[in-house]
């Protein structure tokens, strides 16, 4: 009897670690599937003089041509929700893996209700078809912004939209080049608004005037700690990089918003603690 009971002990010695193995992965695959659900970032600023009515911007990134429901329904529908004045799409909405078929179903739903703005981001480059896209965009109604700057009424503000290339495959003679072109066909009596892709390259942004920067390639670290906004790993950035996520004020008082994005299948590792997000900008008196 004592042998049996020896025996039936040593196993259950054994399926206890297996059993803690077990719920660890559980939790970690509940945080992950948690983590995974995209969510709606608010950031408010002052129009620095410039802005006489409120305007409200969605800052679309890193999408990657990324699965949101059924033709994106959900991303849609968490756009029409805040229903902004404009949308401001700021690189890697395709992916240069993934088909196009989501990104194009995202982009022909919101480009018939919306005034929408696109720079492109590295993989779009990476892809080989960064022309075909452009076409694509600018025969659905999107503006494209490639060292060009529109200038725009909305809400009785006179609103200067400005973007440039990823650098990817350019010189940063060139890139510099699209910036220059860019800035100097804006107004410094209008709102100005920089649309790029690249959050690690603020030191040239704090050389002109901007009022608003908005970036995202740094997908929110990837890999964040938890309550705080640090995040492990960024590309260009590498380790505990800086410009991740949220408003940050560069050094000539230009703000510069970055974007977590909403990559989510398309990426090698999961995002843990870290939301995909849409991010609205308001801007006010």
């Amino acid at each position: 009897m004592s042998v049996r009971l020896e025996i039936l002990r040593e196993k259950l010695k054994s399926e206890h670690p297996r059993k803690r193995i077990a719920i660890v992965l559980l939790i970690l695959l509940i945080i992950i599937i948690w983590y995974e659900i995209p969510v709606t970032e608010h950031i408010s600023l002052n129009g620095e003089g410039k802005i006489t009515s409120p305007v409200r911007f969605a800052l679309v990134t890193d999408l990657h041509s990324c699965f949101y429901g059924k033709d994106e329904a959900h991303l849609i529908k968490m756009i029409d929700v805040e229903q902004p004045d404009a949308i401001l799409l700021s690189g890697d909405i395709f992916d240069d893996k993934i088909s196009d078929d989501n990104a194009k179903n995202f982009i022909g739903a919101i480009a018939d209700k919306y005034s929408c703005y696109y720079v492109t981001g590295n993989h779009e480059f990476w892809s080989g078809r960064v022309d075909e896209m452009k076409n694509w965009l600018k025969d659905s109604g999107v503006t494209v912004l490639d060292g060009r700057c529109i200038s725009e009424e909305i809400n009785g503000n006179f609103i200067d939209f400005c973007g440039i290339d990823d650098p990817t495959h350019m010189t940063d003679i060139e890139w510099i080049d699209q910036l220059n072109r860019a800035y100097d066909e804006s107004s410094p009596n209008h709102y100005r608004i920089l649309l790029s892709h690249r959050p690690e390259r603020y030191e040239k942004y704090e050389n002109y005037y901007f009022n608003l920067v908005v970036a995202g390639h740094a997908h929110g670290g990837q890999w964040r700690l938890p309550f705080v906004n640090i995040g492990m790993v960024a590309p260009d950035q590498y380790l505990f990089p800086r410009y991740i996520s949220g408003l940050y004020e560069l050094d000539n008082n230009v703000k510069m918003i970055v974007s977590r994005g909403l990559a989510r299948e398309s990426m090698p590792l999961p995002r843990f603690f870290n939301h995909p997000e849409l991010v609205i900008i308001d801007i006010a008196q």
